[in-house]
């Protein structure tokens, strides 16, 4: 099996002029440095619009794209914006910081300046887009215009006949709100459009996009006000239970994360129709695809909905491989990742086996005296070929930052691990990456910021707080030349160059 290497960085994290990263030439840029570096994959964070908290794990949509990641500069190029426009708008003043209030309140009215210019309804080949993607972008457009309409309340909290898409609620709705939904279709037809064209530059450079979809979607979604079918659900579409995960070493409470739990039952009965339109969808979308949450296939926490905290939740079972054996059966086999960190039982192993799909290691965990029980599964003596090895995720410190707030045991075992007592702390975290780039994984994913050795406060997410995540942002003189030559060299020390370009 070929040994490959990829970098963990979110779009949002990229340079840019405009406050956040996008598909503007910077992830272009990238995509060369990744080549140059001799790099295979670049995973990302789900690409859904966000809202309160910015995570992109709660998403107005499992199927629509974040407008922040439309390019300004592709629209200064068609003509519907002007650089003065853009360049007059405050996006921030931070270049390794994403200042969100100021990206929401002031992207949206370029974007709509650009809609407004683009005579679109009469552009064939947006036509083409609306009329291939109805059965999810109709939906979609149509609550993104209705929760405007309703100053962005939740779709639970709209008027009874819109609420519940009584009688001919629907249809005035799309009537009154025309403009609006129109709107919101551009602005996928303009995601769509340019990321299919970074997708096919980065394909065409041998760089392949991990991408990442959550097991649940928002409450707060398109998904679940035009299918509350799908759903736990009472007739009101009033959540029965939600999702969440029990207490924990990590956690006295546990968490609670709020999404509605599935109707397993509806689901089997209808041959899993809506998920494998959602991951048709998302291998078009993707060369490999990770799933996060892939213990909740197996049995699924749930939480009496209204409860405060996941302390009196409980698991119950999910469909088991026969989703997986369903999709197969209809979409052949697949590259997928399955997220299998967390509390996981020997069900759960089962599961991953079954399945095929590579899990994950994290070599974090590895050390943690709070759960000696699994720690040597992340030993990297101990990884199979059939996994991708981390230093940490989008959800872990640092790797820098947590070997500083560990405990002087865990640090010891640490360092007696890489027979290494003389590195300085300032430098060790190259030695980690060495770790876990030499062990048996077939696929090593490394996080930009542990690449540069950076500590927790540039970390892309602290789960359990709001505010403070997904910020972290790269400057364009990051991408030294320095730090190319490092990726490069453990890359190629460790037989993990892509041997595709």
């Amino acid at each position: 099996m070929r040994r490959t290497a990829g970098i963990l960085l979110p779009i949002t994290s990229l340079p840019s002029r405009y406050g956040i990263g996008c598909f503007s030439k910077s992830a272009y840029d990238f995509i060369d440095w990744l080549k140059a570096a001799g790099q295979t994959y670049w995973q990302i964070l789900p690409l859904g619009p966000t809202s309160y908290g910015d995570s992109p794990y709660q998403s107005f949509s499992t199927f629509a794209g974040n407008p922040y990641f439309i390019s300004l500069d592709a629209l200064i190029a068609e003509g519907v914006l002007t650089r003065g426009e853009c360049e007059a708008v405050d996006f921030g003043d931070k270049a390794d910081d994403i200042q969100y209030s100021k990206i929401y309140n002031n992207r949206y009215p370029l974007l709509r300046k650009a809609y407004e210019r683009s005579n679109i309804s009469a552009d064939p080949d947006y036509k083409a887009f609306a009329a291939q993607n109805e059965w999810w972008l109709s939906d979609y457009a149509l609550f993104m215009a209705v929760k405007n309409q309703f100053d962005e309340s939740s779709w639970d909290h709209w008027p009874h006949d819109i609420r519940l898409r009584k009688g001919p609620a629907l249809k005035e709705y799309r009537e009154k709100l025309h403009s609006e939904v129109e709107f919101h279709q551009y602005m996928q037809f303009k995601f769509f459009e340019q990321w299919n064209s970074l997708k096919t530059y980065a394909n065409r450079n041998g760089i392949r996009f991990i991408g990442d979809i959550p097991i649940y979607v928002a409450m707060d979604s398109a998904d679940t006000w035009a299918h509350p079918e799908l759903f736990q659900l009472d007739e009101n579409n009033v959540p029965l239970a939600v999702a969440g995960c029990p207490p924990d070493g990590f956690s006295a409470d546990g968490q609670l994360w709020g999404n509605p739990l599935y109707r397993w039952d509806y689901h089997q009965d209808t041959d899993f129709e809506w998920w494998i339109l959602r991951l048709r969808y998302c291998f078009r979308m993707y060369d490999v695809l990770r799933i996060d949450h892939f213990r909740g296939f197996d049995e699924y926490y749930s939480i009496p909905y209204k409860d405060t905290s996941a302390v009196n939740g409980h698991w119950e079972k999910g469909p088991g491989i026969k989703l997986f054996q369903h999709m197969e059966k209809v979409l052949g086999r697949q590259e997928v990742i399955a997220e299998d960190l967390g509390y996981v039982t020997d069900s759960v192993r089962q599961l991953v086996r079954d399945s095929g799909f590579p899990g994950m290691k994290v070599l974090e965990f590895a050390f943690d005296s709070r759960d000696s029980g699994s720690a040597n599964d992340y030993l990297p003596h101990n990884y199979i070929e059939n996994c991708i090895a981390y230093t940490g995720t989008h959800d872990n410190e640092t790797v820098t930052g947590w070997f500083d707030s560990i405990t002087e045991a865990e640090r010891q075992f640490a360092r007696e691990y890489l027979c290494d007592h003389y590195t300085p702390v300032e430098s060790l975290y190259k030695s980690f990456i060495s770790l876990v780039m030499r062990s048996n994984a077939k696929t090593c994913i490394i996080p930009m910021q542990d690449y540069m050795g950076l500590g927790n406060q540039c970390r892309t997410n602290k789960p359990s707080t709001v505010g403070i995540n997904w910020r972290w942002r790269l400057k364009k003189e990051d991408l030294s030349e320095e730090l190319h030559k490092e990726i490069r060299s453990v890359t190629r020390r460790y037989g993990r160059m892509n041997q595709s370009i």
